[in-house]
């Protein structure tokens, strides 16, 4: 028992360090940019400025004792309010100034298009108060070749963090790392269809969005690269900003509802695909969405792993309001079912269900396919009699949740 906490302890040192190793050790000013993401015309990118400490001489890399030293080091971290900075993309220029945490927004209208045959694209920052660091931030342009704009949530969408449970969230974050952590099964086969699309060139935009803090982001990058999940901006909602003045998270409600609507009108020419967890707020902001947005979302797939009566109502509102906007809502407990309702409607490559199978299989053996319950024709009066309530409620707190999708006639007709 004692040697299992020690590794657990030490594998939680590891990945608290993990985040400053990636800086090789420079101490004095950094920049530290996220991954950002535009269109042909603009631009969006968020970093942060901060002071730390150099290395310490002599530590063997990989050590227990380098460990603790980095992680004194990012403990030691400082950002630094109001620094200045100017940010270069495609012949424009801008000049953004931090706020108290460090913490900058980047927003570059470009004089001429990107090209075309990549995308990823280069932004420099430079710090010109207090002088001393210069960076190079990443930016997503989707080509013209993508069909569609999905946006994810993270916590116990993509990955199981039990965001209801903090305690159970804040272990797998940091002690289990990202080696550890768990995947849903086929998730990864899933978004790589989703970001192929049904051509298998369609490079769609992959956007994530958590209620995370910023310094997960190197911890979640490494989980999505070894999980083999697509790589895209990270968008989180707040900085938790752990100081003695203020020990618990900052809360920052709406911000989620606000970077989804951002998205729609940057990308005001594309559908979008919505992919949450029913066991949050998804439901809620989703619904608004659709309201706002009638004929944006093409479908939107809720991770539906666990019986909560308490969010029937909100799932059932968010149900009506989508069969109102003529789109569709799959309640799924698995990738595949979600793989095989995107392949109705011609989302992805029929192939992909097989990867997810696939990799499904890898993960946990033989899966347990269980049938899609469809409430399709009179969708709206199907609701109205508790039919979507009477099947969620279905079997026992033990068993999973069953598979229900959700669909307008007018959707129905258009995929067939």
């Amino acid at each position: 028992m004692l040697k299992t906490i020690a590794q657990a302890l030490r594998r939680a040192v590891h990945v608290l360090a993990r985040p400053v190793k990636s800086d090789r050790g420079r101490g004095g000013i950094v920049i530290q940019p996220y991954r950002g993401y535009g269109s042909r015309k603009e631009v969006f990118l968020m970093g942060r400025v901060f002071k730390q400490r150099g290395n310490i001489s002599g530590a063997q890399e990989g050590a227990l004792g380098r460990d603790l030293m980095d992680i004194a080091r990012r403990l030691l971290r400082r950002g630094i309010a109001e620094a200045v900075l100017t940010a270069r993309f495609q012949g424009r220029e801008q000049q953004v100034i931090a706020d108290r945490d460090g913490y900058f927004h980047v927003h570059l209208q470009s004089l001429q298009p990107p090209a075309e045959d990549r995308l990823w694209h280069h932004l420099d920052l430079k710090v010109i108060e207090p002088l001393g660091a210069m960076a190079r931030g990443d930016l997503f342009i989707p080509p013209s070749t993508a069909r569609y704009v999905m946006i994810s949530d993270i916590d116990d969408t993509v990955m199981y963090t039990g965001v209801a449970n903090k305690i159970k969230m804040l272990w797998r974050l940091f002690v289990q790392g990202p080696h550890s952590r768990v995947a849903f099964p086929g998730v990864a086969a899933f978004y790589r269809a989703l970001h192929n699309g049904v051509a298998g060139t369609e490079q769609n935009p992959v956007l994530y969005v958590s209620r995370g803090p910023w310094s997960l982001y190197e911890v979640l990058d490494e989980f999505f690269h070894l999980h083999g999940i697509p790589i895209g901006p990270i968008l989180f909602l707040r900085d938790w900003g752990f100081t003695p003045r203020h020990p618990f998270p900052r809360r920052r409600e709406g911000h989620k509802l606000a970077l989804i609507r951002d998205m729609l009108a940057l990308y005001q020419e594309q559908p979008f695909i919505l992919i949450g967890d029913s066991g949050q707020r998804d439901p809620e902001i989703y619904s608004q969405i659709v309201q706002e947005h009638p004929g944006r979302v093409l479908a939107i797939y809720i991770r539906h792993i666990s019986h909560q009566p308490e969010r029937h109502q909100e799932i059932e509102a968010l149900a009506k309001e989508v069969v109102n906007a003529g789109s569709t809502l799959l309640l799924a407990a698995d990738s595949f079912a979600m793989a095989e309702h995107a392949v109705e409607h011609g989302l992805i490559a029929p192939e992909a269900v097989s990867e997810v199978i696939k990799e499904r299989e890898q993960q946990q053996g033989e899966p347990d396919l269980k049938p899609t319950r469809k409430i399709k024709r009179n969708s709206q009066k199907a609701l109205e009699r508790g039919e979507l309530e009477e099947t969620l409620e279905q079997g026992d707190s033990q068993d999973t949740p069953p598979n229900v999708v959700v669909e307008s006639e007018e959707r129905e007709r258009r995929s067939h």
